[in-house]
């Protein structure tokens, strides 16, 4: 479990506010497939990821989650809905043991008088509409085989460290059209699998994949994937 102060958003405080934070921050320690929130449940907590990982998911009509994020220690957690006191917009689920830390919103209203602090608080908001957004641009224009191919440029370890389902959820692809993805890219000598672990033999190829195999079958992309995931304004 990591230290507060390792915690970007309170690392700005001198020792005198971090104690004032520590007297008032509940940690509470989870395992793996623990729920910490539900979608549409709502209370006056900021959240602290203070150790393990959690994805952040809605739930679509039809029952299917919609992955909208993978967090790792340290770093807040739906830090918005705690701020304008709104329901939360998803479901957080523990994908390793891991500890939450809990401050009281009115605890956290008294440091915003401190500019590092409100600084801090600002930069990690901004990081998560960065996230949606390039979430939204995925989901509405890349296709299934492009948004492999992006994974791979961007973030190839991930395909070492996680199981094939676990990195279908996250792409938010069923595990067969991952598997037959894989399958694919390796016959075209894409990529390489060998005693579990992934080489990408031709960089070039995911890159043609992704700048070529868009699709864009919606005439309002935005509106399809807030149905998609039962947005309502």
């Amino acid at each position: 479990m990591v230290t507060l102060e390792s915690v970007p958003l309170f690392s700005v405080l001198d020792e005198k506010h971090l104690d004032m934070v520590r007297d008032h921050v509940h940690i509470k320690r989870y395992e793996k497939g623990d729920i910490v929130f539900y979608e549409g449940d709502q209370d006056d907590y900021l959240h602290i990821l203070m150790g393990g990982s959690v994805k952040l998911y809605k739930t679509s009509p039809k029952g299917n989650q919609i992955q909208i994020n993978r967090l790792n220690a340290p770093t807040l957690v739906a830090e918005y809905a705690c701020f304008e006191k709104e329901p939360f917009p998803a479901t957080c689920e523990f994908v390793t043991d891991g500890a939450m830390g809990f401050l009281h919103y009115d605890k956290l209203y008294d440091f915003l008088t401190i500019p590092d602090f409100s600084l801090e608080l600002l930069k990690s908001l901004t990081r998560k509409v960065s996230l949606l957004s390039a979430l939204v641009h995925k989901e509405t224009i890349l296709s299934s085989e492009a948004k492999v191919a992006d994974l791979l440029l961007h973030k190839v370890t991930i395909f070492n460290r996680l199981k094939n389902n676990e990195i279908a959820a996250i792409l938010n692809l069923t595990p067969e059209t991952f598997s037959r993805i894989l399958t694919k890219l390796k016959k075209q000598r894409i990529i390489a699998i060998e005693n579990h672990k992934l080489q990408i033999l031709n960089q070039d190829a995911l890159i043609a994949i992704v700048e070529n195999n868009t699709i864009k079958t919606c005439t309002d992309c935005i509106s399809d994937f807030k149905a998609k995931i039962g947005y309502k304004d």
